[in-house]
């Protein structure tokens, strides 16, 4: 292990400052200062409120990620860094902080993709990464399929969300039923004492049709809408709202398509591991559902802890130590922000 190359990685694609090191598979520090209670009054998420919490907490969460793995910057081999995609502002400042850090310390640094990072932080957890693997992304912004062959070199597409992601909706509802932002884990938290067959809401592209065109893809603003009405014709009639009842139902819609997706595709493709990974991935009933789900057809579910499957410093430094491994070439010092950035594009 010593003879691994340590790395640090930068994470500011969003709300979340996070600085994590790792040697080889071994996490020695992931140092984190969100900015959510920030944008909880506004109920979503800030660019420019994001870009200035980043600036005032980057140095701080440096100092205190080296402090945690006991080194300093000089014994770091490589530098990663999120490039894309996010909140282009929020991205600027992590890039330009690598950057600075790179030539100050005279070290290498890697643009790397947010979304490879998700599937990446599980090697932390659960060793190398089996290869092919099937992905499931699941976050506030994204909601992919993957078949990943080779990490390092690229990942290929199977299928996205066509409208609003899984994150997304959990947020736009948990409004509706009068819960906190983020609307993930109130949600969870509501749902285990709320029965998910009480309402039943629709399961979006799962009819025969759209399956022909979009046999991958996902799609939930048509589950919010069905969400909102329901409630709405509650509140017309003055009956109360079953809030643990809704949140069960919703959830238990949303699990049901990521899961039924994701272990089709594994079937299709002859795959015996699926990779859960994004915010999403800390639900407790989409955890389950895809273990009891998979558990039938003889396919392993890999998902990280919770608090690796949020945005972090660790996951960037995990695919920086996979990039390294792999002899992947650093980037240059010119490398963009780019808030775009494809799926397909795993370093730049």
């Amino acid at each position: 292990m010593a003879d691994e190359p340590l790395i640090l990685g930068i994470e500011t694609s969003c709300d979340e400052t996070g600085v994590g090191i790792v040697r080889g598979h071994t996490l020695l520090a992931d140092a984190l200062a969100s900015s959510v209670e920030e944008h909880a009054r506004f109920g979503g998420v800030v660019p420019e409120v994001a870009s200035r919490a980043h600036l005032e907490a980057i140095v701080p969460t440096m100092d205190r990620a080296l402090a945690e793995a006991g080194v300093t910057i000089a014994d770091i081999d490589a530098i990663a860094v999120t490039s894309g995609p996010g909140l282009a502002g929020a991205l600027l400042v992590g890039v330009a902080a690598a950057k600075g850090y790179a030539v100050a310390a005279e070290k290498p640094v890697y643009g790397v993709n947010h979304l490879a990072a998700h599937v990446a932080v599980d090697t932390l957890e659960h060793g190398p990464l089996p290869e092919p693997a099937i992905a499931l992304l699941v976050s506030g912004g994204h909601s992919s399929l993957l078949l990943v062959d080779d990490l390092a070199r690229g990942v290929t597409p199977l299928g996205a969300t066509i409208d609003d992601a899984a994150g997304e909706a959990f947020d736009k509802v948990a409004r509706l039923l009068g819960l906190p932002f983020p609307g993930g884990p109130p949600i969870d938290r509501e749902a285990r004492n709320g029965d998910p067959g009480s309402i039943h809401f629709p399961r979006g592209l799962t009819a025969p049709k759209d399956l022909a065109a979009h046999r991958y893809d996902f799609s939930f603003s048509g589950l919010k809408t069905a969400v909102a009405r329901w409630v709405e014709a509650r509140q017309r009639a003055g009956e109360p709202v079953p809030v643990a009842d809704v949140a069960a139902a919703f959830q238990e819609a949303v699990c049901d398509v990521l899961t039924a997706k994701a272990l089709d595709a594994c079937r299709a493709n002859g795959i015996e591991t699926l990779v859960v990974g994004g915010g999403v991935a800390a639900n407790s009933r989409l955890r389950a559902l895809a273990e009891q789900r998979a558990a039938k057809h003889g396919i392993r579910v890999r998902v990280p802890r919770p608090k690796l499957c949020t945005d972090n410093g660790a996951m960037v430094a995990a695919l920086g130590s996979h990039l390294v491994a792999a002899g992947v070439a650093p980037s240059r010092l010119d490398l963009p922000a780019d808030s775009a950035m494809p799926l397909t594009v795993v370093s730049v």
